[in-house]
């Protein structure tokens, strides 16, 4: 059977991390030296689909490291309202695959000329987006061909980490993504297959997650609808109570994406608390009483999560294939969307 360019690419994303890490070193030094005289007060990112979810992730892990508040924008705030924000002191990072899409680098331009460092974070240096920011990270990452995006998603991440390591001066960090490459090839070799047969036949699922694990659930969920055609929700653990759990009775499918951070003991619980009201819950950490996935070991609390997206992208593709659906090509959707 020939292999799908998701395929293919979900098996690029070790060497693309390491292409993404080493590639962008002095340019990120750069940024870094201009960020901490600058001393922004305020992060605010702009993006779409899953360059939203990495910028979510990078919100998480900005906050916890910096102490800076972060605050996604609508980029239709510039593109069809074309009201200026009052930006002083401010970064502004944009995420985008293509680096195309017109509101994305609307929004750029009306960030940096409101008085933003503007960076852009995309797999095109040559794009209109990088051309209209300040600075410009490549994810290079080659090209992607399925539409379902994940080697780009995974260094657009890996790309915002590495920024916050080098501009906080944070050593751990720093050491936990040099082992990354390596990391990402074990989290590659995990075995889903029993959440396969949970779901090969289900229309729909909750992904739970905490912190920068919330926006790794948004992002699986969102592959679970666009490759597979299942109705996936992502909810916070700290949410999904209030609320989305009254849905959940016997047999409801829950997939909690459970790192070794903080939020470990909470996030457990609830999952024992949905498995009292009937449903069948996997995690990625053991949980009595609950079925538990195989992850990679631990790196860093920060990369952890990322590392439990490169296990479920192996999943996916798979799972995809085995319910009949071609994921390179999902229905009504283009690899480049250009909204405004």
């Amino acid at each position: 059977m020939t292999q799908t360019f998701m395929a293919q690419e979900i098996a690029e994303i070790p060497a693309s991390v390491a292409a993404c890490l080493s590639n962008n070193a002095e340019a990120q030094a750069a940024l870094a030296e201009t960020l901490r005289a600058f001393d922004p007060q305020l992060v605010i990112t702009v993006a779409r689909g899953s360059s939203d979810h990495a910028a979510s992730y990078f919100k998480y892990a900005c906050e916890i490291v910096t102490g800076i508040p972060v605050a996604s924008v609508g980029p239709s705030i510039a593109s069809v309202y074309a009201t200026p924000l009052r930006l002083p002191r401010t970064m502004s990072l944009s995420i985008s695959q293509s680096g195309q899409s017109p509101d994305i680098v609307a929004m750029t331009r009306s960030a940096r000329s409101s008085g933003a460092i503007a960076v852009a974070l995309t797999n095109n240096p040559e794009s209109d987006l990088a051309r209209e920011s300040n600075h410009c990270l490549p994810l290079h990452c080659g090209p992607e061909r399925s539409v379902a995006a994940t080697k780009s998603f995974v260094t657009s991440v890996v790309a915002g980490l590495a920024l916050l390591a080098t501009w906080r001066d944070d050593q751990a960090l720093a050491k936990a993504l040099s082992a990354l490459p390596d990391a990402c090839e074990n989290a590659l070799e995990c075995d889903w297959s029993a959440l396969s047969d949970r779901l090969v036949r289900a229309p729909a699922l909750y992904v739970l997650g905490r912190g920068a694990g919330y926006a790794i659930a948004s992002e699986v969920a969102l592959k679970f609808k666009e490759t597979s055609a299942i109705h996936a929700e992502a909810y916070s653990a700290a949410e999904v109570m209030h609320g989305p759990a009254a849905l959940v009775e016997r047999g409801f499918p829950v997939l909690g994406l459970i790192c070794e951070d903080a939020a470990q003991e909470g996030f457990s619980a609830t999952t024992q608390r949905l498995k009292a009201q009937g449903a069948d819950v996997f995690a990625t950490a053991p949980v009595p009483g609950v079925i538990e996935l195989p992850v990679a070991p631990p790196l860093h609390p920060l990369i952890d999560p990322l590392l439990r997206v490169v296990s479920f992208y192996a999943f996916i593709e798979a799972l995809a294939r085995r319910r009949g659906l071609q994921p390179d090509t999902p229905r009504h959707l283009r690899k480049i969307t250009e909204t405004v």
